[in-house]
């Protein structure tokens, strides 16, 4: 079994729900279970270097966000209960971050831990990376830290792989995909196609394990996993994104009509009308009775200012499914 840990590494709750997990593991007599990190970021517009948070926390408008993950307590009294539970749960002392920075690289160095090493690798990389934040107050965006981290759980080759770039389309394709599946949280558990949002107890972790471990999955090819998340995006209006994941299919089943219908799609949403409407045209010409097609190519034609090519397309698909002539 698969347990999917969707987390950022700055947030104090992926560190807490490690533990937690951890806890509910202990023991555990079900069938072997594989524990593997995947991106999630909290705030993407932290930068790199990083910046200090003690001058971060000062500013009314970052306050007031705060305030917003718990109303009832101020973000300071937040910041004191949280390192209460961390001390539960046997996280520091020290305890508290020190930095807002990028976390891009980081989960880069975590993924790139699981492509080499494996589960327990990524989880030694994933375990020093919080450490890092958390107990050592370090900043996760310098490379000199991650190449420390990397070292220290054993991955020597992290540092150089980071320097070239090395997963980075990874990272940024499962942000997507996560996106895609409904990840809202940090951190969100997922199993067998079950979400658990946030960092459980341990007893409710395990139930959750044991339900999902008894739900029978039906595994779809990795194409259509694809296309739904794809479908996803563009349902959640974000058309760039949709079209990341879909460049892989375009480049090895190009000539498939769905694949090439969501591409007119996210054209189309991304106001990229000249590779809407050549898409477009192609799939009416292959198949002159889909309405769908002719209204979207009706459509682009229009924001193109091309009224008078556009009036036939929009006037056949409204024929042929009324619904488009409102």
């Amino acid at each position: 079994m698969r347990v999917e840990i969707w987390a950022d590494v700055v947030c104090p709750w992926a560190y807490i729900g490690k533990r937690r997990l951890e806890k509910a593991l202990a023991g555990w007599e079900g069938e072997p279970v594989e524990v593997v990190w995947r991106p999630y970021r909290i705030d993407p517009t932290a930068p790199a270097p990083g910046e200090p948070l003690a001058d971060v926390l000062r500013d009314p408008q970052v306050d007031e966000a705060l305030r917003a993950c718990n109303p009832d307590l101020t973000p300071a009294d937040n910041r004191t209960l949280v390192e209460r539970i961390a001390a539960a749960e046997g996280l520091g002392p020290p305890w508290g971050a020190a930095w807002r920075a990028s976390t891009h690289d980081a989960h880069r160095l975590i993924a790139l831990a699981y492509e080499r090493g494996g589960a327990a690798l990524q989880d030694a990389v994933a375990e020093g990376v919080l450490r890092a934040h958390f107990v050592e107050a370090l900043d996760l965006s310098r490379p000199e830290v991650l190449g420390r981290v990397a070292a220290g759980a054993g991955f020597a080759e992290g540092a150089d792989l980071l320097a070239t770039g090395a997963g980075d389309e990874h990272v940024r394709e499962s942000l997507l995909v996560g996106k895609a599946m409904g990840v809202r949280t940090s951190p969100t558990l997922v199993v067998a196609g079950r979400a658990l949002a946030g960092a459980q107890p341990p007893e409710v972790i395990r139930e959750f394990l044991e339900e999902a471990g008894a739900t029978a999955v039906r595994r779809l090819p990795a194409e259509v996993e694809r296309l739904r998340h794809v479908e996803s995006l563009l349902d959640q209006r974000d058309p760039l994104g949709a079209l990341t994941l879909l460049r892989p299919l375009l480049g090895e089943h190009g000539d498939d009509r769905g694949v090439r219908m969501l591409a007119a799609r996210a054209y189309y949403a991304s106001a990229q009308l000249g590779r809407a409407a050549a898409t477009l045209e192609r799939l009416v010409a292959e198949s002159p009775d889909d309405s769908y097609a002719r209204h979207l190519l009706g459509r682009t034609l229009q924001r193109q200012g091309r009224h008078e090519e556009a009036v036939p397309h929009l006037a056949m698909a409204s024929a042929m499914t009324p619904s488009y002539a409102t």
